[in-house]
């Protein structure tokens, strides 16, 4: 579809995603590898607000902010996902431009939303390790529920000025984005006007939003760090750290690629490689993150064994009840 301007040139009205250009065999495989991933995506991230929801001994600040993030997590990988699953498995690849402007809204909204609501959490252990006294009264439950609806509210008001400018663009022909997804660099390629304002406007954004929660999240580790070396004993220092871990693993792979894709010029950027790093942090990140909470937190392997045998201890009950009523019917 297109349509004329007064300039007599042809302006987009949907966008092709290029995607993953390949043969048909590999992109069912891409297909089946990546539907997997998603799945079991969705399902780690529900197990993990199930639990925080279910067992009563996780009904902490801490463990709060971690289901907000799984849900913000389901959300993030959703926007982007099933589209791309789509496209592999029905070779589909055109979008409006107004479900391309949402998909690029919220990306970059949920995205948003993570950086502060992982800041949320780094402040979170540096109440919890440098100031434990007053740790029940600063975070409170109804204090880090405020704090993750005012992560994600700021999330969603970042992105708005961005896409509200993307929104007055015109798009010309060819209309091929070059990802599988409706990203900020591919989209500017393909306007016809000159977007170097709208650029800048990005950069200082995206420089505010992504390296101001970093910086936070590096100065509540440093104190965090300077607390820990107090304290006297190597048992104390260990426990204190373990506390940490899976919060600071997490950090450093979400960082490790946003500030790679976004914290740059875009004249530097190169859409072959970018694909495969966005692959990791839209489809890998998000899987991996339930994993390293699950494997690195006592408390949460000991609600995932408790919930194991609840619904083990349900589906024995569930057969036996089953045999009793097979057995009425033979005696009857």
């Amino acid at each position: 579809m297109s349509k004329t301007d007064n300039g007599n040139r042809s302006i987009a009205a949907s966008f092709i995603i290029v995607g993953f250009e390949t043969l048909r065999e590999v992109e069912l495989f891409l297909f089946s590898l990546f539907s997997s991933m998603y799945v079991l995506t969705i399902g780690a991230h529900f197990l993990v607000v199930t639990l925080v929801a279910v067992d009563r001994h996780l009904h902490k600040p801490m463990y709060i902010l971690l289901a907000s993030f799984s849900l913000l997590e389901v959300l993030y990988t959703t926007v982007t996902v099933p589209n791309m699953l789509n496209a592999l498995l029905t070779r589909h690849k055109e979008i409006s431009s107004s479900s391309c402007l949402a998909q690029f809204y919220f990306l970059f909204g949920f995205g948003a939303a993570e950086n502060c609501l992982l800041a949320v959490m780094a402040y979170d252990r540096y109440v919890a390790i440098c100031r434990p006294l007053h740790y029940p009264t600063l975070m409170t439950s109804m204090t880090s529920l405020k704090l993750a609806l005012g992560a994600c509210v700021g999330g969603l008001l970042a992105a708005f000025p961005p896409a509200v400018w993307i929104s007055t663009l015109r798009f010309c022909f060819p209309n091929f984005i070059d990802h599988f997804f409706c990203d900020y660099a591919p989209l500017l390629k393909l306007s016809c006007e000159d977007t170097s304002d709208g650029e800048f406007a990005f950069m200082v954004m995206s420089w505010s939003v992504i390296l101001g929660c970093f910086f936070l999240i590096m100065i509540s580790y440093t104190c965090i760090v300077l607390a820990v070396l107090k304290i006297p004993s190597t048992e104390g220092q260990k426990k204190a750290f373990s506390t940490c871990a899976s919060h600071l693993a997490v950090v450093s792979i979400f960082y490790g690629t946003v500030i790679f894709m976004y914290i740059r010029p875009t004249s530097h950027i190169r859409f072959e490689r970018d694909k495969v790093i966005s692959v990791f942090y839209c489809v890998v990140t998000p899987l991996m993150n339930p994993i390293i909470y699950c494997l690195r937190n006592q408390e949460v392997k000991v609600a995932v064994m408790k919930t194991l045998k609840m619904l083990e201890k349900y589906e024995n009950q569930s057969m036996l009840r089953v045999r009793m009523v097979e057995c009425i019917s033979i005696k009857d």
